[in-house]
């Protein structure tokens, strides 16, 4: 593992690590990360690829992480980043990276949650030759799984707004919800989560993203077991993605031994000989796209 910075078009620095596999590399990976989770949370998974021939780039996003400035540590009050930054600014220059790095092979991404969200509002989605996503869904708070549903609208429209107002970001890892968040990461999001069309624009229209446009295969996979997303917020976001070639696998724990999954569990390393070798199969089966 090599630990190494990320320059956006913007100028910010983002903090990233590098995974190279000790012999021929046969794909890169993109490992963007979930809401409120630092790169770290993968490294089992991305160490787990490396030893299996596949090169991984994580990063955090901006105000995430190891990417929050030295003057952020304490508070993120007067952090200026949203949604569009990460997704239009973070996520492509990370994309742009791996493929300097590794240009003669695959580009894929393993996208946990918010990472196989936002690639429809990455402006260089084209580089990405094929796409895992692991229980990523529709944030929108009446398809969230039943028992969150039943009180997540008092985070939408009580908890976020007072206490963002009150800190000027976000206090999560407090509130023991998501974790810190920067003021305009929390606000989109809030909208996004009480939209219907979940991408929605400042007036609660929906927003034109290019989801339609990446004609890629992609992987779901989700459990039955996900705390946040049911299988409709599942379904209600691979349905943007209607130009690809989706394969679904909704996981019941049971089908891979297990007791729990959840939205977190895959990337725990006791899945390495179940859930962790469906994802390796089917990274390295993906080709690259044939050239323009």
């Amino acid at each position: 593992m090599e630990t190494i910075q990320i320059v956006t078009a913007d100028q910010t620095i983002l903090a990233a690590k590098k995974f190279t596999p000790a012999g021929e590399v046969t794909a890169v990976v993109v490992m963007p990360a979930a809401m409120g989770v630092a790169q770290s949370f993968y490294l089992p998974f991305a160490e787990f690829l490396a030893e299996n021939g596949i090169a991984v780039l994580s990063f955090d996003y901006r105000g995430m992480g190891e990417s929050i400035p030295v003057e952020f540590r304490d508070s993120l009050r007067g952090f200026r980043a949203n949604l569009n930054d990460w997704a239009e600014q973070d996520y492509n220059a990370a994309l742009h990276a791996a493929k300097a790095w590794q240009p003669a092979v695959p580009l894929l991404v393993v996208g946990h949650s918010l990472g196989g969200q936002l690639p429809g509002l990455v402006p260089d989605h084209g580089l990405i030759d094929g796409m895992l996503t692991v229980g990523s869904g529709s944030g929108y708070w009446r398809d969230n799984a039943p028992a969150l549903k039943r009180i997540v609208w008092l985070m939408w429209y009580f908890v976020v707004p007072l206490f963002t107002r009150l800190c000027g970001y976000f206090p999560g890892k407090k509130l023991r919800m998501v974790g810190n968040l920067p003021k305009g990461v929390i606000y989109q999001w809030s909208r996004w989560c009480r939209s219907p069309y979940y991408f929605a624009d400042k007036f609660g229209l929906r927003l034109q993203t290019a989801h339609h446009k990446m004609q890629i295969p992609i992987l779901s996979m989700s459990f039955t077991d996900d705390e946040l997303m049911s299988r409709r917020s599942i379904d209600s976001l691979h349905d943007y993605y209607s130009g690809a070639q989706v394969e679904r696998r909704y996981i019941h724990p049971q089908e891979v031994d297990a007791k729990r999954i959840g939205h977190f569990g895959f990337f725990r390393p006791q899945f390495r000989h179940t859930l962790w070798q469906q994802a390796l199969q089917w990274l390295l089966a993906t080709p690259s796209k044939p050239p323009i």
